[in-house]
């Protein structure tokens, strides 16, 4: 049993990279679909849509990807939360309280069918509870006021200093409790028969666990709250609680079961500290995309991989006993578990290392800084050609000086620029709708644009253009301008491009890759968003093409 819930904990490091963050959602016009730059709903694989051949926006076409996306990002959300419930339920402030829990059912009611019926109201009570905090952060904050902070920097810097708060306090060094005279009190009105009691018996198991689930319930809305979803908070919280109270419930029916729950002991505290660790990891990626939009330069490629790496050996040598905290009791032995995840944590670290010198890390692209951001490449096939600075003109290209496009692609940052290119040599264009915190855009570039054929497309028959909608360098005061489709002042590189995309195309997600003519006609109705099928992207790119020389053959005669 200790083993599964070590394998639970591992799933969860192993799939965080699946997680986002998120960019901003106005109030918009009925025709807008205002999905998010890297959060749960950012731009889900686009599969289920048909290249259309013809040149006309299929409306219909984007009404249903924009549900099928809404719904598949509240399932993840769901299930995101459902996992930190699972882990909850094996940290030290909730897994010894489950045989005592349970016995208060058996010993206070009548008879067995009466206990079940006193757990299952318990259960429900607690997904009562923990819902209520989901809905609430929605009521205060509002799902689009979230969204609109979540690429401002000090926001950003804010989360890191919580996350980082929080991994510390799984470290040990301190606990986030509530006031002892509140808890008393739940715990006093618990001993009330009837509902009543057993709604303040769940109140009493949520607040003197808060010292654990504080930190895991506080990542879980941090990172679905900005999502830009009304019902992100709500069902991450319901998967939380749910996981949670249906352990507590199968228990109260199968009491027997509690025989093979192992006993209370240092694994604990052990599940406790590494995910304090994985919190301190995850922080850095807040601080990144604060980094990244605002161009500080304080956390660049390499030092974000020296700290995860630093922290993964931390994580395996913690786990084989080498590093032990005050409170932690003697590991006498290393189990065949430990030694597992050690193996792991160690494997990771390892992979992350020739990173260093500019190893693309596939697996973990999405989380790190881009290579642009690396001081050093041994290989030397990352770093941008000379030549990708110039014009036609020979003039800088507009935001060339801070802005990059990877794998050598000699491409342009502003779309009026593009367009002027794009007629004198007669070639479509790739629009790349993206942003500096965009999980996803930075997996499409390292797993399906790095690809030998795909790259030989974007080179040869497009002129690219990447087009930041969360970059934050301020526009000229004559380029700003009051945007009715954003309803506020566009002062800034990413707001230009992101009214640009909300205007032309009804939707701010990104990544967004739109293939148009020089004229800005649309090539391939509808765009799509993350597609990791090479074969299927492929397609896409070259029905492009073929339209675009139907319609040359077309003007020519």
């Amino acid at each position: 049993m200790k083993k599964i819930f070590f394998l639970v904990l591992l799933s969860l490091f192993l799939s965080t990279h699946n997680q986002s963050f998120a960019n901003k959602k106005q109030a918009e016009p009925d025709a807008i679909e205002f999905t998010t730059v890297g959060s749960a709903e950012d731009s889900i694989a686009n599969s289920k849509i048909t290249v259309n051949p013809t040149t006309t926006t299929n409306q219909n076409s984007e009404t249903i990807v924009a549900e099928t996306k809404s719904n598949d990002s509240l399932w993840r959300i769901f299930a995101a939360g459902f996992v930190l419930g699972l882990i909850a339920f094996t940290l030290p402030c909730i897994f010894p309280m489950v045989p005592l829990t349970i016995s208060f059912f058996t010993k206070r009611a009548e008879t067995k069918g009466k206990g079940i019926q006193g757990a299952v109201l318990y259960g429900i009570s607690i997904n009562v509870i923990y819902v209520s905090l989901g809905l609430l952060t929605t009521l205060i904050f509002g799902a689009s006021a979230l969204n609109e902070l979540a690429t401002d920097g000090f926001f950003n810097v804010f989360i890191f200093l919580i996350l980082l708060v929080f991994g510390i306090s799984f470290l040990g060094v301190f606990e986030i409790t509530l006031p002892s005279s509140f808890v008393n009190k739940l715990d006093a009105k618990s001993d009330s028969k009837g509902l009543t009691g057993i709604f303040f018996m769940a109140a009493t198991l949520a607040v003197v666990s808060f010292s654990c689930t504080g930190p895991l319930i506080g990542t879980l809305l941090v990172t679905v709250g900005s999502s830009g979803n009304y019902l992100a908070p709500v069902m991450g919280m319901f998967g939380f609680s749910f996981a949670l109270s249906s352990i507590f419930v199968i228990f109260a029916i199968f009491p027997s079961w509690l025989t093979s729950l192992p006993k209370s002991g240092g694994w604990l505290n052990s599940i406790k500290v590494v995910l304090g660790f994985i919190e301190i990891a995850l922080a850095f990626k807040f601080l990144s995309t604060a980094d990244l939009a605002y161009h500080w330069g304080i956390l660049d490629r390499e030092v974000f991989l020296v700290i995860w790496i630093t922290i993964s050996f931390f994580i395996g040598f913690y786990l084989l006993g080498k590093i032990k905290f005050s409170h932690d009791s003697d590991l006498k032995f290393v189990s065949t578990t430990r030694l597992f995840l050690a193996g792991i944590a160690f494997s990771f670290a390892i992979y992350m290392v020739p990173g260093l010198w500019g190893a693309p890390l596939k697996v973990i692209s999405g989380l790190t800084p881009p290579m642009s951001t690396q001081d050093f490449v041994s290989s030397g096939n990352q770093t941008a050609p000379k030549s990708a600075s110039l014009n036609a003109n020979g003039q800088t290209k507009k935001y060339s000086e801070f802005l990059h496009i990877p794998h050598q692609i000699d491409g342009f940052f502003d779309y009026e620029e593009a367009i002027a290119y794009a007629k004198t040599i007669n070639k479509p264009l790739f629009l790349d709708f993206t942003g500096h915190g965009c999980v996803n855009c930075r997996e499409m570039e390292a797993r399906v644009w790095s690809d030998p054929s795909v790259l030989k497309i974007l080179k040869e028959k497009y002129v690219v253009v990447s087009l930041y909608t969360d970059d934050k360098t301020e526009l000229p005061e004559n380029e700003q301008f009051e945007s009715k489709v954003l309803q506020t002042k566009v002062n800034t590189i990413g707001k230009k491009f992101k009214h640009l995309q909300a205007e032309k195309y009804n939707t701010i997600s990104q990544p967004y890759y739109v293939l148009i003519d020089s004229e800005g006609k649309l090539l391939v109705s509808p765009p799509i968003g993350v597609e990791f099928n090479i074969k299927n992207y492929i397609n896409y790119l070259e029905q492009g093409i073929s339209n675009f020389t139907k319609l040359k053959t077309e003007i020519n005669e």
